[in-house]
């Protein structure tokens, strides 16, 4: 069995995408992945307790913000370097929808909104690795009081008649319902964070800066970190609209 740990970004002006995504757990390998999460959250802040104090948020991290306000850059970027080799040497599974909200919003009367559009493609394509692998999961999700039982309404509907539009598909390979539940709690969901913050602010690089254009350090960083993920485990992302 899966354990998938989804969260999402918040889209702005600036950076008008949403992303929604996560990662995969291997059940069996629970207590090896945690063992080394524990690692890493102790080599950067001094401790193994899961409180605010040490939760891992990659925006926080990027932009030393948060926990991470008086720690150096160098130092921050070497703790997403650690998570980037986490992923990698263990293989973890990513799964990552990108939605262009405008083009979203342009393309129908009378949009679904965007987390809920968002969070169905995500959980088919879930779905697509469990048939592949042929096993179940559960999800849980970053709790978000305001979407929390609209996802699990639909959640339920999904199970009962698949996803709806022309290429839905059965989700019964996911188990039971979605439980949503503080990032501050679980390493797992941190991880999630810290991979979709990395993966919009990929696309915010690749948008912003062309051939003409020296890219920032920290931006640079981000980028081949991020790049050496997709390169390193198997991480698929679907973007909506179809170009």
């Amino acid at each position: 069995m899966y354990i998938i740990y989804f969260d999402e970004n918040k889209y702005s002006t600036d950076n008008p995408y949403f992303f929604i995504g996560g990662v995969l757990i291997e059940e069996n390998n629970l207590s090896a992945y945690e063992t080394e999460l524990i690692k890493i959250q102790y080599k950067y802040l001094n401790s193994q307790y899961l409180t605010k104090e040490t939760e891992l948020h990659g925006k926080e991290i990027f932009h030393g913000k948060g926990n991470f306000k008086k720690v150096q850059v160098d130092t921050r970027m070497n703790l997403l370097e650690d998570i980037a080799n986490f992923i990698i040497s263990f293989k973890i599974p990513i799964r990552i929808v990108c939605l262009d909200v405008n083009a979203h919003k342009k393309r129908y009367t009378y949009p679904i909104d965007e987390y809920n559009w968002s969070l169905t493609l995500f959980l088919e394509r879930v779905c697509d690795y469990l048939d592949r692998v042929e096993d179940i999961a559960i999800v849980f999700g970053d709790y978000e009081k305001d979407k929390m039982q609209k996802s699990i309404n639909s959640f339920c509907s999904f199970k009962m008649y698949n996803t709806p539009y022309y290429f839905g598909r059965d989700i019964n390979a996911l188990k039971d319902t979605i439980y949503y539940i503080s990032s501050q709690n679980s390493r797992f969901m941190q991880l999630a964070d810290i991979v979709i913050y990395m993966a919009s602010r990929y696309k915010m690089i690749q948008n912003r800066y062309n051939n003409n254009t020296t890219i920032k350090y920290l931006d640079d960083k981000l980028k081949k970190i991020w790049e050496k993920i997709l390169s390193g485990t198997d991480c698929f992302l679907q973007e909506s609209p179809k170009k």
